[in-house]
């Protein structure tokens, strides 16, 4: 079993999202032992497990994320605090435990006009419609790639139901409040879980429904750790620039709950979807991969959570064209471009805020 696996290179990358300041990315190590422990000794984050013991340089460290019982010390934690190393914990289902990271960036200004349009019903309202509505617009295309790789009555069917997902779009001027437009979205989204079932009609793993709390079939489990994964992303992002990841404006908040990474997320879980669909029908997922707890739950086993995680690093390589931008951004740049364009709006700097649509 990998105890640690470094993300990318190390080398250093920037995004320059529309006129804003550089964000230089390194690299995330997971920690995949349960039973391994994170130290630091002279710049170098140590994990300690039964096969013997890793070190890794600091300087090349842009996260570090604990999966199931991994654990860190308190000592490795300031020193992570001070260099601006954030730290997840992630339960084997992709829920976020916790996370932790360096002083906040930005300054009070951009989190007191977050606050303010937190609490401005008019203005919350629109910024969770242009969530929705991205999240909506998204999943139509996904559906329509499938239909396109698809034959006869299942490619129509798709056809068929993304069409029936994109009225909902229509829907979104006229919702009253967040409850209203929350409705909407739920609507939408079960039509489109529907087309992930067809999607999967020929794989290996089947999926008829979704289910989180706990997943109850690999597919659903491959699904809830990945939305684990770009959630800490976003979290991250959203420090980055100054905002207050905790206040919302589509999810409620709620003591603890990352809202605003939430809000964010809604955009970017098709793009996820797309990449378990793809995993599980080019047989690089399977059965094998995934364990059966008492109870029902399913989770991925460690070979197969090496795996998605192998594969999840060649996703956050690969350029989406932004919509709103006009040009490609890379996956991994998406959560700090993003939570800037926010920033951006709630500081007067932007109209409205521009979501990530596929194109």
């Amino acid at each position: 079993m990998s105890a640690a696996r470094d993300g990318d290179s190390g080398a250093d990358r920037r995004v320059d999202a529309s006129g804003t300041a550089a964000v230089k990315i390194l690299s995330t190590v997971y920690v995949t032992d349960h039973r391994a422990k994170v130290g630091v000794r002279k710049g170098s984050l140590t994990v300690a497990r039964e096969s013997g013991n890793t070190r890794i340089p600091m300087e090349g460290i842009d996260s570090v994320l604990l999966l199931g019982r991994a654990q860190i010390t308190s000592d490795a934690l300031a020193n992570c605090a001070a260099r601006g190393i954030r730290v997840a914990s992630l339960k084997r289902n992709g829920a976020l435990r916790f996370a932790c990271g360096g002083p906040m960036g930005g300054n009070v200004h951009l989190r007191s006009a977050q606050h303010a349009a937190a609490v401005n019903v008019q203005q919350s309202l629109e910024l969770a419609r242009r969530f929705v509505a991205a999240k909506i617009r998204n999943s139509c295309t996904v559906v329509d790639r499938w239909s396109r790789d698809a034959d006869g009555m299942l490619a129509a069917t798709l056809r068929r139901r993304s069409l029936q997902i994109r009225e909902r779009l229509g829907r979104i001027g006229a919702a009253r409040d967040g409850d209203h437009l929350r409705g909407i979205e739920g609507d939408a989204a079960r039509l489109y879980f529907t087309c992930i079932g067809q999607a999967l009609s020929e794989s290996p793993l089947s999926f008829a429904a979704r289910s989180r709390r706990p997943p109850r079939d690999p597919v659903n489990a491959a699904m809830s750790f990945c939305y684990g994964l770009l959630t800490t992303e976003l979290i991250g992002g959203l420090d980055a620039v100054g905002l207050d990841h905790q206040v919302g404006f589509l999810h409620r908040a709620r003591s603890g709950r990352p809202s605003l990474a939430l809000d964010l997320a809604e955009e970017l879980r098709p793009v996820c979807d797309r990449f378990v669909v793809t995993l599980v029908r080019r047989r690089q997922l399977g059965p094998s991969d995934f364990e059966r707890v008492p109870g029902g739950a399913v989770y991925f086993n460690d070979g197969g959570r090496g795996r998605l995680l192998d594969r999840w690093e060649e996703h956050r390589e690969h350029a989406f064209r932004h919509a709103a931008l006009e040009r490609p951004i890379e996956r991994w740049a998406l959560p700090t471009v993003q939570a800037t364009l926010l920033a951006r709006h709630l500081r007067g700097d932007l109209p409205v805020y521009p979501p990530f649509v596929l194109s």
